[in-house]
């Protein structure tokens, strides 16, 4: 991915060096092991944490140390910044054509752990968007994880990471978050489950639609660029994971989609480029 020259953002919090301490108000490590437990049965805990309504905040005494960052990490966090301005140059424009503003989100670098709006979160969580506070939260180490535990590597996959969670904001400001949030109050789990899907899947083809223009308008893709976020797509989707994690595969209590939808999905956002063709809750077929 070509991204050196590339703008740096600059709704970056960096929160690395922080330590959570001090006593936790009720509902904090009730979440959290409540996120805990659905990880284990295949429910993404990030899922948890938004849609949980009446989570209060970790009540902190940060302890703030100097980062010492290996050149590795600086050059990590300064690829994050790339790619977040990149969205935001992307998602202004298409907001701008059908006339609408785009309001640019904030990322957050942690280490460990972070307390959102959205509750007490541990870096084990993996990367998460948190619609309460318009923040995308991710501990740089999920990185490393992506390519040596995950087996997906490459710079574009770590971009598409963003790009995914990005697509989250997008939909919060569309207003599609809250109407899915409403709808699966009403709803059994596994139903509940269904539109957690096509969530998921829309935030894939809204990745995909970055791509699509990132690539068009800054020439930011490389050969092999798009095979590296599609074997990340098909890395982490449910099926995938759940037999990793488990053995066997539990379709009912997918939350994110298989590995061929995530693939499919990212693929119709980049070759369309346009909102119109991440309409999930719509699709005869996901």
């Amino acid at each position: 991915m070509r991204w050196e020259d590339g703008r740096r953002s600059e709704n970056v919090e960096d929160r690395r060096g922080s330590r959570l301490s001090g006593p936790v108000k009720r509902g904090g490590i009730g979440v959290l092991l409540l996120a805990l437990v659905g990880m284990y049965f295949g429910i993404d805990p990030a899922l948890i944490l938004n849609i949980v309504g009446d989570v209060q905040q970790v009540q902190t005494s940060p302890a703030r140390v100097p980062v010492q960052q290996t050149p590795e990490e600086q050059r990590l966090a300064d690829f994050v910044a790339v790619v977040l301005a990149d969205t935001e140059d992307t998602w202004h424009q298409i907001f701008r054509a059908s006339g609408r503003g785009y309001q640019e989100p904030t990322l957050v670098l942690f280490s460990d752990a972070v307390n959102s709006a959205c509750g007490f979160a541990q870096a084990a969580m993996g990367p998460f968007y948190c619609p309460a506070d318009s923040k995308v939260y991710i501990d740089l180490s999920f990185y490393r994880d992506l390519k040596k535990k995950l087996n997906a590597p490459g710079d574009f996959a770590q971009a598409y990471v963003i790009a995914h969670e990005v697509g989250h904001h997008v939909q919060n400001l569309l207003g599609i978050s809250d109407k899915v949030q409403q709808v699966r109050r009403q709803l059994s789990p596994t139903e509940a489950n269904k539109l957690s899907v096509m969530m998921e899947l829309q935030a894939d083809c809204l990745a995909g639609i970055w791509a699509h223009h990132a690539d068009r308008a800054r020439n930011v893709v490389e050969p092999g660029d798009i095979e590296e976020a599609l074997n990340a797509a098909s890395q982490i989707g449910d099926d995938r994971l759940q037999q990793r994690q488990r053995g066997y595969v539990t379709p009912d209590s997918f939350t994110h989609g298989s590995s061929a939808q995530r693939i499919r999905w990212f693929q119709r956002g980049y070759q369309a480029g346009q909102l119109a063709s991440c309409d999930t809750f719509s699709a005869s077929s996901l």
